[in-house]
């Protein structure tokens, strides 16, 4: 699954290599990574709803 996402680096992501998650977003899903994990790391994911409320709260 994994193969066929398109990951994006988070513009909340800490530029300086520390703490970075990657996002791919989908129809019915946003895929969240580490960074620092791409090959066989864990990944999950969360509806577009949660990660849309998630993005507000933290404006």
């Amino acid at each position: 699954m994994n193969d066929t996402l398109q990951w994006f680096k988070s513009s909340y992501s800490d530029s300086g290599g520390g703490n970075c998650v990657e996002v791919a977003a989908c129809p019915h899903a946003v895929h969240l990574r580490d960074s620092k994990q791409q090959d066989g790391g864990p990944t999950f994911a969360v509806e577009p709803a949660a990660w849309s409320a998630f993005v507000a709260w933290q404006s």
